[in-house]
């Protein structure tokens, strides 16, 4: 039986350039606080590197999920005590608004609309999608992360049960759950998606 490949100095270096970014948006999310999520992001990055650095390249993308994760989860149980765990969305605009992340960016069309949308109509997108941030970050927080691997970082039910360390009948209960709960919020507030 032959023995896995272990991933290379280069192949480690190249993966962790590829997920950055992402790893960031996602730490973010959860946390609200950009210096937060830096400090999340390069723990998950060093214990990769430090603790399963010599796994085969293959098994780098699950491990990295799986300790953000529980770097989130670490960060959230020091904060308990200190403050309170959720703020508004809104918060990811950096002040000089040179920022890369923009939720809204995110959700909106790549096409420019600005010349045949209204005024009106532009509010209320945003309004709509303050909404939606609004629903999100009142989810549990199980609910949340299974809602945001799934289906912000279209991980599958098998990639998301082993990043949260949980079964797949788990994955899909809090999917389950959070996609119900959003429906119903929205849905109360005027909101049809």
């Amino acid at each position: 039986m032959r023995c896995p490949r272990l991933a290379t100095e280069k192949e480690l270096s190249d993966f962790l350039k590829s997920v950055e970014r992402r790893a960031f948006k996602r730490s973010i999310y959860h946390v609200r606080d950009e210096e937060a999520a830096l400090d999340i992001v390069q723990d998950s990055m060093m214990k990769l590197a430090e603790h399963y650095g010599d796994k085969p390249p293959n098994e780098l993308p699950m491990l990295f999920q799986r300790i953000l994760s529980n770097c989130t989860l670490d960060w959230f149980r020091r904060q308990k005590t200190r403050r309170a765990l959720f703020s508004n969305l809104s918060d990811f605009e950096s002040p000089d608004d040179s920022g890369d992340f923009d939720l809204l960016e995110n959700f909106t069309s790549h096409t420019d609309t600005r010349e045949t949308e209204s005024a009106e109509d532009t509010t209320r997108r945003a309004q709509v999608f303050h909404e939606i941030e609004e629903q999100i970050a009142a989810l549990p927080g199980r609910q949340r992360e299974a809602f945001l691997m799934r289906y912000w970082e279209e991980m599958d039910v098998a990639e998301t049960a082993a990043a949260m360390g949980c079964s797949e009948g788990s994955v899909k209960t809090h999917c389950s759950r959070a996609v119900h709960a959003l429906s119903k919020a929205l849905t109360a507030k005027g909101i049809s998606l």
